[in-house]
C-alpha cells in the first residue's frame, strides 16, 4: 500500500507542475517578439536590395539587346517589343519604361526625357528605366516620385538607382 500511495503522490506532483504560468508564457512571447524584431528588418532590406539588383540586371540585358539592334538598324527601336521585351515587368510588377529619343520627331518627347539634378537630359539616344517600388516616376531625378527609380543614364554609362547617380 505504501508503494501505491507514493506513486499517487508522484502523479499528483507531476500533474500540478506540468503547465506553464502566465508569466512564463509572456516572457517566452516577449523573447520571440524581440528576436523577430531583430531578424525581420534586415531580411526585408536584403529582399529589397535583391529586387534593385534584378531590375539593374534586366535593364542591362535590355541595353545590350538595344545596342545590338542599333548596330543592325543605326537607330534605337521604337519600343521594347521590337527587342523582345515588350511584356517584361520589373521586380515590383510594373512594366519597364522606354522612350526613344534619337531621331524621334514627336514634339512631346523633350518633356518626357529623364533629367538629372541640374535638369539636363541624362541620355541622348533613349531612356530606359523601372519606376521602382512605388510604381511612380517623373522626368526630373529631383522629383520625389523618381528617387527610387532604377535608371539607365549617361547613354548606358550608368545603370542603377537615381539616388546613386
Amino acid at each position: 500500500m505504501r508503494i501505491r500511495q507514493g506513486a499517487v503522490d508522484c502523479v499528483q506532483k507531476v500533474g500540478r507542475s506540468a503547465g506553464f504560468t502566465l508569466l512564463e508564457v509572456l516572457i517566452v512571447a516577449g523573447l520571440i517578439g524581440t528576436l523577430l524584431m531583430i531578424i525581420i528588418p534586415p531580411f526585408f532590406r536584403h529582399t529589397e536590395r535583391m529586387r534593385v539588383l534584378d531590375a539593374e540586371a534586366d535593364i542591362l540585358e535590355m541595353h545590350v539587346d538595344i545596342a545590338a539592334y542599333m548596330v543592325d538598324y543605326m537607330i534605337p527601336p521604337d519600343s521594347l517589343a521590337e527587342v523582345r521585351f515588350g511584356t517584361r515587368r520589373d521586380p515590383w510588377g510594373n512594366p519597364y519604361q522606354y522612350l526613344k529619343i534619337l531621331e524621334n520627331t514627336d514634339p512631346g518627347v523633350n518633356g518626357k526625357r529623364r533629367k538629372d539634378h541640374s535638369l539636363v537630359p541624362v541620355n541622348s539616344d533613349y531612356d530606359l528605366y523601372s519606376m521602382g517600388p512605388d510604381g511612380k516616376s517623373k522626368p526630373p531625378f529631383t522629383a520625389r516620385d523618381s528617387r527610387d527609380d532604377i535608371v539607365r543614364a549617361a547613354n548606358g554609362g550608368f545603370i542603377g538607382p537615381v539616388s546613386e547617380f
